[in-house]
């Protein structure tokens, strides 16, 4: 069954809020960031962890196809000796879901306003058509050449208006401004390419619902969250939660690590 609870932290961070029991040999937290992103939208999450002692590694995904981000995300953590809480957040929920199978190593899955694909699914697909991603692809990106690309593929990026008011909506607009500015680009090919044998139908997992997402809109979410049997912490806020409200993030990254006891 599917738990719902409702998380809140104060913005001191979630080491006090969370308290103790911790497994004796600490994980190593992995943090997979998504398209149009890259791993300094994990910072403050980051910080929170790293405050409370444990290693973490933010891995760069390269956002070149699902099948060649999985396999860069899974050589990475077959370097890491020990337990892995491994979380995704957007398209890298996608690449968690495949990086993880079959590593023993990866204890908890934590999905953050994510992706989590069944067998042969693709993100687009599982954006749905309410989505922010499912307009007219001419007024939602910006389509750029990139060199060796396969036939008719493209880098794509979000148009200001669409990333200022759907991808990172809820977020101070000068901090979103940055982050339009700096955004890394997403081959189109790899929205559109099935997902492998998911990880979650093994490993236990965890999932930060942003229930005013516009770019995986919240019943989209729910459906991926069920089917994955995750424990649901919803916050109010949009796709960038991991930005917006890094503590009750961090918070249900340490829910997962106590469970892995």
């Amino acid at each position: 069954m599917v738990m719902l609870t409702s998380l809140t932290l104060t913005a001191t961070g979630a080491a006090s809020a969370a308290g103790g029991g911790y497994p004796k040999s600490k994980p190593t937290i992995v943090l997979v960031h998504g398209a149009w992103a890259d791993g300094s939208s994990w910072n403050a999450v980051t910080a929170r962890l790293l405050d409370d002692g444990f290693v973490v590694r933010v891995p760069p995904n390269p956002l070149r196809s699902l099948p060649g981000d999985s396999e860069t995300i899974a050589d990475f953590l077959s370097t890491i000796q020990g337990p892995i809480v491994l979380a995704g957040h957007s398209y890298g929920g996608a690449v968690i879901t495949n990086a993880a199978t079959g590593n023993r190593n990866v204890k908890a899955l934590v999905f953050v306003d994510a992706f989590a694909p069944a067998q042969g699914e693709n993100v687009f697909q599982l954006s749905g058509p309410d989505s922010a991603l499912s307009g007219d692809p001419a007024t939602t990106f910006d389509f750029v050449p990139y060199p060796q690309a396969p036939p008719g593929d493209v880098d794509l990026y979000l148009k200001k208006n669409v990333f200022t008011q759907s991808f990172a909506s809820g977020v101070p607009r000068r901090t979103t401004d940055i982050l339009y500015t700096v955004q890394r680009p997403f081959a189109f090919s790899a929205g559109g390419q099935p997902s492998g044998a998911p990880a979650w139908q093994t490993i236990r997992s965890w999932w930060v619902l942003g229930t005013q997402d516009k770019v995986i809109p919240p019943a989209q979410q729910r459906f991926m969250a069920d089917r994955a049997h995750s424990v649901i912490t919803e916050v109010r806020t949009g796709h960038l939660s991991l930005v917006a409200r890094p503590d009750v993030v961090a918070g249900v990254i340490l829910k997962a690590v106590r469970a892995t006891n």
